[in-house]
Protein backbone atom coordinates (compact mmCIF):
# COMPACT_ATOMS: atom_id res chain seq x y z
CA UNK A 1 0.00 0.00 0.00
CA UNK A 2 1.57 3.28 -1.13
CA UNK A 3 0.94 5.96 1.49
CA UNK A 4 3.92 8.23 0.87
CA UNK A 5 5.99 8.47 -2.29
CA UNK A 6 8.67 10.62 -3.91
CA UNK A 7 8.08 12.72 -7.00
CA UNK A 8 10.24 15.54 -8.36
CA UNK A 9 12.07 16.23 -5.09
CA UNK A 10 8.85 16.35 -3.09
CA UNK A 11 7.31 13.87 -0.66
CA UNK A 12 3.72 13.07 -1.61
CA UNK A 13 1.07 11.70 0.72
CA UNK A 14 -1.74 9.43 -0.48
CA UNK A 15 -4.50 9.16 2.15
CA UNK A 16 -7.66 8.26 0.25
CA UNK A 17 -9.20 7.06 -3.00
CA UNK A 18 -12.41 8.99 -2.30
CA UNK A 19 -13.39 11.85 -4.58
CA UNK A 20 -16.65 13.67 -5.23
CA UNK A 21 -15.61 14.39 -8.83
CA UNK A 22 -14.92 12.26 -11.90
CA UNK A 23 -12.92 14.72 -14.00
CA UNK A 24 -12.59 13.82 -17.67
CA UNK A 25 -8.84 14.55 -17.63
CA UNK A 26 -7.99 12.86 -14.33
CA UNK A 27 -5.27 10.21 -14.44
CA UNK A 28 -7.47 7.92 -12.35
CA UNK A 29 -9.61 7.55 -15.47
CA UNK A 30 -6.76 5.86 -17.35
CA UNK A 31 -3.20 4.64 -17.11
CA UNK A 32 -0.21 6.90 -17.68
CA UNK A 33 2.68 4.61 -18.53
CA UNK A 34 6.06 5.47 -17.09
CA UNK A 35 4.79 7.82 -14.38
CA UNK A 36 3.94 7.53 -10.69
CA UNK A 37 0.39 6.86 -11.85
CA UNK A 38 1.30 3.77 -13.89
CA UNK A 39 -1.12 0.89 -13.41
CA UNK A 40 -2.79 0.96 -9.97
CA UNK A 41 0.20 1.84 -7.79
CA UNK A 42 -1.65 4.55 -5.87
CA UNK A 43 -4.94 2.74 -5.37
CA UNK A 44 -5.31 2.01 -1.67
CA UNK A 45 -6.75 -1.35 -0.69
CA UNK A 46 -7.97 0.41 2.45
CA UNK A 47 -7.70 3.81 4.08
CA UNK A 48 -4.50 4.01 6.16
CA UNK A 49 -4.85 5.11 9.76
CA UNK A 50 -3.27 8.41 10.73
CA UNK A 51 -0.70 6.47 12.74
CA UNK A 52 0.21 4.35 9.73
CA UNK A 53 0.56 7.50 7.66
CA UNK A 54 2.83 9.05 10.28
CA UNK A 55 5.00 5.92 10.37
CA UNK A 56 5.23 6.06 6.58
CA UNK A 57 6.31 9.70 6.79
CA UNK A 58 9.00 8.91 9.32
CA UNK A 59 10.47 6.18 7.12
CA UNK A 60 11.81 9.01 4.91
CA UNK A 61 14.35 11.72 5.57
CA UNK A 62 11.49 14.21 5.67
CA UNK A 63 13.46 17.44 5.94
CA UNK A 64 15.47 16.80 2.76
CA UNK A 65 12.46 17.31 0.49
CA UNK A 66 11.52 20.51 -1.30
CA UNK A 67 7.89 20.19 -0.28
CA UNK A 68 5.33 17.89 1.31
CA UNK A 69 2.26 17.42 -0.89
CA UNK A 70 -1.02 15.82 0.09
CA UNK A 71 -2.22 14.27 -3.15
CA UNK A 72 -3.05 10.90 -4.72
CA UNK A 73 -5.93 9.34 -6.61
CA UNK A 74 -8.46 10.80 -4.16
CA UNK A 75 -9.42 14.22 -2.81
CA UNK A 76 -7.23 14.67 0.29
CA UNK A 77 -9.69 16.88 2.16
CA UNK A 78 -11.90 13.82 2.69
CA UNK A 79 -9.25 13.08 5.34
CA UNK A 80 -8.76 16.69 6.42
CA UNK A 81 -8.83 16.01 10.16
CA UNK A 82 -6.20 13.30 9.78
CA UNK A 83 -4.22 15.44 7.35
CA UNK A 84 -4.03 18.31 9.84
CA UNK A 85 -3.20 15.90 12.67
CA UNK A 86 -0.28 14.63 10.60
CA UNK A 87 0.96 18.15 9.88
CA UNK A 88 0.78 18.98 13.60
CA UNK A 89 2.79 15.88 14.52
CA UNK A 90 5.42 16.66 11.88
CA UNK A 91 5.70 20.26 13.01
CA UNK A 92 6.12 19.10 16.61
CA UNK A 93 8.93 16.76 15.55
CA UNK A 94 10.77 18.84 12.95
CA UNK A 95 9.81 22.44 13.74
CA UNK A 96 11.14 25.02 11.29
CA UNK A 97 13.06 22.31 9.41
CA UNK A 98 9.83 20.84 8.05
CA UNK A 99 9.46 21.58 4.32
CA UNK A 100 6.48 23.66 3.14
CA UNK A 101 3.19 21.77 3.08
CA UNK A 102 0.84 21.83 0.08
CA UNK A 103 -2.61 20.36 -0.53
CA UNK A 104 -3.69 19.58 -4.09
CA UNK A 105 -7.46 19.90 -3.93
CA UNK A 106 -10.64 20.38 -5.92
CA UNK A 107 -11.63 23.12 -3.49
CA UNK A 108 -14.71 21.34 -2.16
CA UNK A 109 -13.42 20.88 1.39
CA UNK A 110 -16.24 22.85 2.98
CA UNK A 111 -18.85 20.83 1.08
CA UNK A 112 -17.16 17.55 1.91
CA UNK A 113 -16.69 18.29 5.62
CA UNK A 114 -19.92 20.19 6.19
CA UNK A 115 -18.17 23.12 7.83
CA UNK A 116 -15.92 26.07 7.07
CA UNK A 117 -12.45 24.52 7.31
CA UNK A 118 -10.44 27.49 6.04
CA UNK A 119 -9.44 28.84 9.48
CA UNK A 120 -8.08 25.40 10.39
CA UNK A 121 -5.48 25.68 7.63
CA UNK A 122 -3.73 28.67 9.20
CA UNK A 123 -0.19 27.95 10.37
CA UNK A 124 -0.40 24.43 8.97
CA UNK A 125 -0.70 24.68 5.20
CA UNK A 126 1.69 26.80 3.12
CA UNK A 127 0.19 26.26 -0.33
CA UNK A 128 -3.22 25.30 -1.69
CA UNK A 129 -3.40 24.20 -5.32
CA UNK A 130 -7.09 24.37 -6.28
CA UNK A 131 -8.45 22.98 -9.55
CA UNK A 132 -10.44 25.77 -11.21
CA UNK A 133 -10.63 23.89 -14.52
CA UNK A 134 -13.17 26.14 -16.25
CA UNK A 135 -14.54 29.67 -16.41
CA UNK A 136 -18.20 28.86 -15.73
CA UNK A 137 -20.30 26.47 -13.65
CA UNK A 138 -21.99 24.62 -16.52
CA UNK A 139 -18.78 23.69 -18.35
CA UNK A 140 -17.06 22.92 -15.04
CA UNK A 141 -19.82 20.50 -14.12
CA UNK A 142 -19.70 18.84 -17.54
CA UNK A 143 -15.92 18.42 -17.23
CA UNK A 144 -15.58 17.44 -13.57
CA UNK A 145 -18.94 15.81 -12.76
CA UNK A 146 -19.08 16.79 -9.07
CA UNK A 147 -21.77 14.93 -7.16
CA UNK A 148 -23.02 18.29 -5.85
CA UNK A 149 -23.67 19.54 -9.39
CA UNK A 150 -23.16 23.16 -10.41
CA UNK A 151 -23.22 24.31 -6.77
CA UNK A 152 -19.73 22.82 -6.42
CA UNK A 153 -18.29 25.48 -8.72
CA UNK A 154 -19.32 28.42 -6.55
CA UNK A 155 -18.31 26.52 -3.44
CA UNK A 156 -14.84 26.07 -4.94
CA UNK A 157 -14.57 29.80 -5.74
CA UNK A 158 -15.70 30.73 -2.23
CA UNK A 159 -13.16 28.33 -0.73
CA UNK A 160 -10.34 29.82 -2.79
CA UNK A 161 -11.22 33.36 -1.79
CA UNK A 162 -11.57 32.66 1.90
CA UNK A 163 -8.56 30.38 2.17
CA UNK A 164 -6.31 33.18 0.88
CA UNK A 165 -6.80 34.85 4.27
CA UNK A 166 -5.26 31.85 6.03
CA UNK A 167 -2.85 30.22 3.57
CA UNK A 168 0.17 32.20 2.27
CA UNK A 169 0.12 30.79 -1.27
CA UNK A 170 -3.18 29.93 -2.97
CA UNK A 171 -2.98 28.90 -6.62
CA UNK A 172 -5.85 27.96 -8.91
CA UNK A 173 -5.09 25.68 -11.84
CA UNK A 174 -6.55 24.85 -15.22
CA UNK A 175 -5.53 22.23 -17.78
CA UNK A 176 -4.74 23.69 -21.19
CA UNK A 177 -6.38 20.91 -23.24
CA UNK A 178 -9.31 22.22 -25.34
CA UNK A 179 -9.10 25.69 -23.77
CA UNK A 180 -9.38 28.77 -25.97
CA UNK A 181 -7.28 31.85 -25.34
CA UNK A 182 -10.43 33.63 -24.21
CA UNK A 183 -11.28 30.90 -21.71
CA UNK A 184 -7.78 31.04 -20.28
CA UNK A 185 -8.02 34.82 -20.03
CA UNK A 186 -11.38 34.48 -18.27
CA UNK A 187 -9.83 32.10 -15.76
CA UNK A 188 -7.02 34.56 -15.10
CA UNK A 189 -9.61 37.25 -14.34
CA UNK A 190 -11.52 34.91 -12.03
CA UNK A 191 -8.38 34.06 -10.05
CA UNK A 192 -7.34 37.72 -9.86
CA UNK A 193 -10.80 38.65 -8.64
CA UNK A 194 -10.48 36.12 -5.84
CA UNK A 195 -7.06 37.44 -4.88
CA UNK A 196 -5.18 34.27 -5.86
CA UNK A 197 -2.81 33.13 -8.61
CA UNK A 198 -3.55 31.07 -11.73
CA UNK A 199 -1.37 28.28 -13.09
CA UNK A 200 -2.03 26.81 -16.55
CA UNK A 201 -1.08 23.12 -16.49
CA UNK A 202 -0.17 20.99 -19.48
CA UNK A 203 -2.46 18.07 -20.24
CA UNK A 204 -0.98 14.63 -19.44
CA UNK A 205 -2.39 12.00 -21.78
CA UNK A 206 -3.46 8.96 -19.80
Amino acid sequence: MTITYEYEDALYVNLTNKCNCACEFCLRQGKAQGSIYTEDSLWLEREPTREEALDSFLSWDVCTYREIVFCGYGEPTYRLDDLLWLVDRLKEKFGDKLPPVRINTNGHANLINGRDVCPELKGRIDTLSISLNNDNAADYTALCHPVQGEAAYQAMLDFAKESAAYVPNVVMTIVDKDKTEQEIENCKKIAAGLGVKLRVRSFIDS
